[in-house]
């Protein structure tokens, strides 16, 4: 006999620095592993999947996250008491903060409207210790005005074949930037914090694989010298005329914003 399936809507809060991304790896440490790991204990003997709205890189963390819960048989009883018990069996770096059931005909990939993603990072000196799960540290000096103003050509719809690796060169690498800046940090802070640090922020429907890490290393290497505001416009224009090779390191990034058709 088949079994009633229900579905539920997660939102979820995470520090990656200690996992290597977000989809299940064997022998790895991962979000959804540990998510899966920690259902086991808290719906013992039921059947259930789960589906993630965005498959972070290693080391990418998550402000405001999502992934379905697809339960067999009977529905939870208790939607608050049943987060209250995910929560405190859940590692310290992962929280669920929201829940809330969904129609069958919810698609967490195909109605997710907007993503937003956040790169924190400063240059110069070495950064305290304290700051490597939050933060990016580049060496040697940067020049933020022109970074600003290569931030600014990726708004709009472009080719990004060359900011992706080269196995997924295959895949449909036209997408549109809705937002694209580079802002003096006033978001987040801390004791152990530089003086000055910075926020590349970047938005749209979604993105390709290491898209908005790759568009940070053309926005480092601008503003190190190493890459001139031609070159960076030229690269949406005719893809094939830069090889980037240069992956911003996954600590600096996270997820901000993500929202769903609805209002979900």
């Amino acid at each position: 006999m088949k079994m009633d399936r229900h579905h539920y809507l997660l939102r979820i809060q995470y520090l990656g620095f200690r996992y290597s991304g977000w989809q299940r790896q064997p022998e790895q440490k991962t979000v959804e592993g540990m998510l899966l790991k920690t259902l086991r204990f808290v719906l013992p003997g039921r059947e259930y999947k789960i589906l993630g709205s965005s498959r972070t890189d290693s080391r990418v963390s998550s402000l405001d996250g999502a992934f379905e819960l697809f339960l067999e048989g009977q529905p939870l009883e208790d939607l608050s008491k049943f987060m209250d018990h995910f929560n405190l069996n859940l590692p310290p770096d992962i929280r669920i903060f929201k829940i809330l059931p969904v129609q069958q005909d919810f698609n967490i990939i195909n109605d997710a409207s907007y993503k937003e993603y956040h790169y924190l990072f400063a240059f110069g000196a070495k950064l305290h210790p304290f700051c490597a799960p939050l933060m990016a540290g580049f060496h040697g000096e940067l020049d933020i005005p022109l970074m600003q103003k290569g931030a600014s050509l990726f708004i709009g719809t472009h080719e990004f074949s060359s900011y992706t690796t080269r196995d997924q060169k295959g895949n449909q690498q036209k997408r549109k930037v809705i937002l694209s800046e580079l802002i003096p940090n006033t978001v987040f802070s801390a004791s152990f914090f530089p003086d000055k640090s910075y926020i590349f922020k970047i938005g749209g429907h979604g993105f390709i694989r290491y898209q908005v890490r790759m568009i940070m290393g053309a926005l480092v290497s601008l503003g190190s010298g190493e890459l001139s505001l031609e070159q960076l416009r030229y690269s949406l224009v005719e893809p094939e005329s830069l090889e980037l090779t240069y992956i911003a390191p996954g600590s600096g990034l996270h997820l901000n914003k993500l929202q769903f058709k609805g209002g979900k």
